[in-house]
């Protein structure tokens, strides 16, 4: 007997609730990226400056920074977040901005953490130039 076309049941996805989540405001020189995940580290929702539409130099504007910002939250609505936690790591221009759109936002912020990474004794320096 021929099984030609059966089809396999598959399960529904199950949409995730998450009440407290961490919100992470990657910065640099030329990009800013927003990820969102629960307290375990899974990334719920993500989004940067090129995914809003922006190119180049543009992506590194503090503008980028907000809308992507706002993206990342509207999106994180759906998982049921009250609460976040802010982590903020980089130099770039898009860390204010980021921050004060989280600001107008319905999430209650608990606390706004700087994990920049800061060298304590640095890398080898260059050798001394002769001339």
């Amino acid at each position: 007997m021929a099984k030609g076309n059966v089809r396999k049941r598959t399960k529904k996805r199950e949409k995730k609730t998450v009440s407290h989540g961490v919100l992470y405001i990657h910065s640099t020189f030329n990009n800013t990226v927003i990820t969102m995940t629960d307290k375990n580290g899974n990334v719920l929702t993500w989004c940067a400056g090129g995914v809003v539409g922006f190119k180049g130099s543009r992506k590194s504007t503090p503008f980028a920074a907000q809308l992507a910002a706002e993206k990342v939250l509207k999106d994180s609505e759906t998982f049921g977040i009250q609460t976040i936690d802010i982590r903020v790591k980089g130099p770039g221009a898009g860390r204010e901005s980021a921050i004060r759109s989280v600001g107008s936002a319905r999430f209650k912020v608990k606390s706004i953490k700087d994990i920049t990474p800061i060298p304590h004794n640095g890398c080898r320096p260059k050798r001394k130039r002769r001339v």
